[in-house]
């Protein structure tokens, strides 16, 4: 299998198992590592997934650390490490399955789908704490929405997707979506409510109208009766007669 067919995200959980195993000094990278580092990605989606597909993911964590504690440790061991035959066979299961999906790179989850049918310490542990391929194909389907994988960061754009955006058919699936069939009276009454409460704004507007037009309009009359009472004054003076004062 080639690796540049590998989504960034596949990418960088064979990296840290990679990781993993030589800090554990082990003598191969097994399917153990790869699913563990899957799990603790940052966002992981893996975990994401698993916990849709109903799959009880903390104590699964724990049940890996301690058989990764289990694996042969080989002493004084390089750098270099390879993956075990068991994950080779994985892996190359995972690629089939994602050219018969028609994906253009392979995705995490399709080595989900690889363990769902493994027979091995993996897959079975995954199958103690509640995977079935059942539910995990219909998780995928959900997070997919039917679209292949056609891009190295798909992954990772889901998971964008994910973080700033809200799945309201997980949220209803999970019992968290305020209902709103069945609350046609509630509904009705909140809906009276506003519209008596724009009603009463409505009218406190037309009612500040007509006191701002009855204030400019005593305004108006008080300039005129001013300017009139005025020009009255000023023609009263005009015709005042003046008187001498004869010596």
């Amino acid at each position: 299998m080639r690796f540049d067919k590998l989504t960034t995200k596949f990418q960088q959980a064979i990296a840290d198992a990679q990781s993993m195993a030589l800090a554990a000094d082990n003598g191969y990278i097994e399917p153990q590592h790869l699913l563990l580092s899957l799990l603790n990605q940052e966002d992981s989606g893996t975990a994401s997934l698993l916990s849709r597909a109903g799959v009880n993911v903390a104590p699964l964590k724990t049940a890996l650390t301690k058989a990764i504690d289990r694996l042969p440790k080989v002493e004084g061991q390089g750098g270099e490490i390879s993956a075990s035959r068991e994950l080779t066979n994985l892996l190359n299961l995972t690629d089939k399955i994602a050219t018969k999906r028609g994906d253009q790179f392979i995705a995490s989850e399709i080595f989900l789908l690889a363990l769902a049918d493994d027979k091995g310490d993996t897959g079975r542990l995954l199958k103690d704490y509640g995977l079935t391929k059942k539910a995990l194909e219909s998780a995928i389907e959900a997070v997919r929405g039917g679209a292949a994988v056609d891009s190295p960061e798909a992954e990772g754009q889901r998971e964008a997707l994910k973080k700033y955006t809200v799945d309201l058919t997980e949220r209803a699936r999970q019992g968290k979506l305020d209902p709103v069939i069945g609350r046609d009276d509630e509904i009705r009454r909140t809906i009276q409510r506003q519209r008596r409460g724009a009603g009463v704004a409505q009218e406190q507007t037309r009612a500040f109208a007509r006191h701002g037009a009855a204030a400019r309009g005593c305004q108006v009359s008080r300039r005129v009766r001013g300017e009139a009472q005025g020009g009255i004054e000023g023609h009263r003076r005009r015709r005042r007669p003046h008187h001498r004062v004869h010596r």
